[in-house]
């Protein structure tokens, strides 16, 4: 489905510090649990169309996104 060599560079759209990993047809962020859907063997790597995880109404409500509400001057990378 998704070979090892892509699956070590992509990292999650919302936070890119962090890599996704793969858990059957999704891709998952292994900080904030974002799944994303692999349709004919590409990731569908739209947050706006990914799977929130348990507990998550919103996207606001990710981990990721708490911490930096909670910190207004630290910058993504």
């Amino acid at each position: 489905m998704i070979n090892q060599e892509l699956l070590d560079i992509l990292r999650c759209p919302f936070d890119p510090r962090n890599r996704l990993t793969l858990e059957n047809d999704r891709l998952v962020c292994s900080r904030c649990g974002l799944r994303f859907l692999i349709k004919d063997g590409i990731p569908k790597l739209i947050v706006e169309e990914a799977e929130l995880p348990p507990g998550c109404g919103t996207l606001d409500q990710l981990p990721c996104q708490r911490e930096r509400r909670a910190d207004p001057c630290r910058r993504s990378s």
